[in-house]
């Protein structure tokens, strides 16, 4: 199968100043490429159906990091960051009972919009945008790891709202793509209901919401039906990194980049699953109506065992450091070429401009 690579966003322009954020602009808003795993995926169209025959379908995540800074840490930060891990656990998150019925999408918008956030992110010198599901009326907020993952600072409006809130990363399981942030001095929030997706059927009613393209303000609404269950997906960056999520949920809703994190809601409003990638064809503003949904079981497992401070490897409460530089392994070919007296280790290639490496005096090569 082709490697589909990690594309960059537009730069944004000069480099940030960590201020809050307001929304970015929709255009620079990355997408990462996912492919599926050769599944058992229904046809649904023969253009489609061919694509996974020929192996080179692609689900690209549809929130994404944007901007001229790609080159990431390369380890932790040199002062290790502090853990957001709290002291006690806390009480499990529980299922509500699931729930039928006619599906009016505006009804469910309502109740459930006051409970969801607008994510932004400094990723690097550029932005990114997601969505969030508030959990815990404290201020806990579900999102995809995706979304949040190698940023330097996290901003979230509430409800649609202008309001703008700082947010931290609690943890995250970057294998399932799932994180909890934590919204910073709020407290009686709203929050939303979570039901079993082990009752979810081919065919029900769903509806997504989310920040599409990252414009902020009401969440956009879309209804579909599920139309595959317990798919697996693999997730590549640059060809240097990919992961697998099963048991996803497939839906037919329309979903657009900055949507990722955002509820995938039952006829009562309840959330059935977070979505997480969409196929598209393009990697820029790109709808897609085959998209794929972390189970509601899935996640409620992932964010009981984070509150609970489990002993899992899979979890991280720290944050990757951003420093700022494009990288590569140093051969011995490219030392001798050039004049360097040393044949293996890291090779800064170029440095971001208003990066922290550029701040420290680190420069290419």
């Amino acid at each position: 199968m082709p490697e589909i690579e990690r594309q960059p966003g537009e730069p944004v322009g000069a480099p940030l100043d960590q201020s809050l954020l307001p929304p970015p602009n929709p255009d620079s808003l990355g997408i990462a490429a996912w492919a599926p795993a050769p599944p058992s995926a229904p046809p649904y169209g023969n253009s489609l159906w061919h694509r996974l025959a020929a192996g080179v379908v692609v689900a690209a995540v549809v929130a994404g990091a944007a901007g001229a800074g790609i080159g990431w840490s390369l380890g932790r930060a040199i002062h290790p960051p502090v853990s957001n891990a709290q002291t006690n656990p806390e009480s499990r998150l529980q299922p509500t009972t699931p729930a039928t019925g006619a599906l009016d999408a505006s009804a469910i918008a309502a109740r459930v919009d006051p409970a969801l956030v607008d994510i932004y992110t400094v990723v690097g010198t550029g932005q990114a945008a997601g969505t969030g599901m508030i959990i815990t009326s404290s201020g806990e907020v579900l999102t995809n790891n995706h979304v949040i993952e190698r940023s330097t600072k996290i901003v979230v409006t509430i409800g649609g709202g202008s309001q703008r809130y700082t947010a931290h990363m609690v943890a995250a399981v970057p294998t399932a793509d799932i994180a909890v942030i934590q919204i910073e001095g709020v407290s009686g929030l709203p929050t939303v209901r979570v039901a079993s997706s082990s009752t979810l059927n081919v065919g029900d009613l769903i509806v997504a919401i989310g920040n599409a393209l990252g414009q902020g303000g009401t969440p956009s609404v879309s209804q579909g039906n599920i139309t595959a269950l317990d798919q697996t997906i693999t997730a590549s960056s640059g060809g240097t990194k990919s992961e697998q999520l099963s048991g996803m949920i497939q839906s037919d809703a329309t979903i657009y980049p900055g949507d990722s994190g955002g509820p995938l809601l039952n006829s009562s409003a309840q959330v059935v699953g977070m979505i997480t990638a969409g196929q598209v064809q393009g990697y820029r503003n790109s709808s897609s109506n085959v998209n794929y949904a972390i189970p509601s079981d899935t996640i409620l497992d992932v964010v009981n065992q984070i509150r609970s401070h489990a002993t899992n490897s899979a979890i991280r409460f720290t944050q990757d450091a951003y420093i700022g530089v494009n990288a590569q392994t140093l051969d011995a070919a490219t030392a001798a070429q050039l004049g360097l007296n040393v044949s293996s280790g890291t090779l800064v290639r170029s440095v971001v401009s208003g990066s922290p490496a550029e701040g420290a005096g680190i420069t290419a090569n």
